[in-house]
């Protein structure tokens, strides 16, 4: 029964869980904006939307650094905090997101040190701001925004998932007890139920001994029976044998 008790190990158990739907919002947006920013290099092109080359579906070592490794790291942070109901592993999965977004915020910008470059945006200059915008810089904010809500909502611990492990320490407490105070019945019922039986025994055997010491040998009755005939023929002897009075 030590594991139903309340210890500070069960505390911090109970602590540990949320509820699903706590990030649950957070990661499925970051999930769209992963794989908004893992696609849209490839497909950007096709609305003349995009850096250097104009052809859709082209693969680089550029694409992979400044735009799939980071999408890959917010999609897998949005799915953990999408599926998530433990506190430890949605933080992890937050930090995972905001990783991810902090890498499409500046990764364009401390590139160019080991010679990586998507090329000149296209389009004119409005152009041009809104395709970094939704590419990396505005990208990376919002990606950094939602995940840092997420890690502040599992950080917290909320009044209503107090109480819940409150009552469920409660409960725990409740069907401890319960059970102990079972076993002690159960422990007390057999000592008592062995009493009774032996008192039982002992008074029968009383009730034996009593009855054999008053009463009376088979042999004595059956002397009794024999003497009893003897003396009904002798009597009947007698009375053939008597004559009657002379006149």
């Amino acid at each position: 029964m030590t594991g139903m008790t309340d210890t500070p190990r069960t505390r911090m158990t109970g602590m540990l869980k949320a509820p699903r739907s706590r990030g649950m919002i957070s990661g499925l947006l970051l999930v769209l904006l992963g794989l908004w920013g893992g696609l849209i290099p490839f497909i950007g092109p096709y609305f003349d939307f995009g850096f250097g080359s104009s052809s859709a579906w082209v693969y680089n070592t550029d694409r992979l650094v400044l735009s799939i490794l980071p999408a890959v790291a917010v999609i897998l942070g949005g799915l953990v905090l999408l599926v998530s109901a433990i506190r430890p592993v949605a933080l992890v999965g937050s930090w995972l997101a905001i990783l991810g977004g902090l890498w499409f915020v500046v990764g364009t910008t401390i590139a160019p040190l080991w010679n990586t470059s998507l090329g000149a945006p296209m389009g004119g200059q409005t152009r041009r701001i809104a395709e970094q915008l939704s590419f990396f810089q505005g990208l990376g904010a919002i990606t950094i925004f939602l995940a840092s809500m997420a890690l502040g909502r599992f950080l917290v611990v909320g009044v209503r998932e107090a109480r819940r492990a409150g009552l469920a320490r409660a409960e725990r407490d409740r069907a401890a007890a319960t059970a102990g105070a079972g076993t002690a019945g159960a422990a007390g019922t057999a000592p008592a139920g062995r009493e009774r039986a032996d008192g039982r025994e002992r008074t029968d055997g009383r009730e034996r001994a009593d009855r054999g010491s008053t009463a009376a040998p088979e042999w004595e009755h059956q002397g009794e029976v024999r003497q009893d005939g003897r003396r009904h023929s002798a009597a009947a002897g007698q009375t053939w044998r008597v004559n009657p009075p002379r006149r």
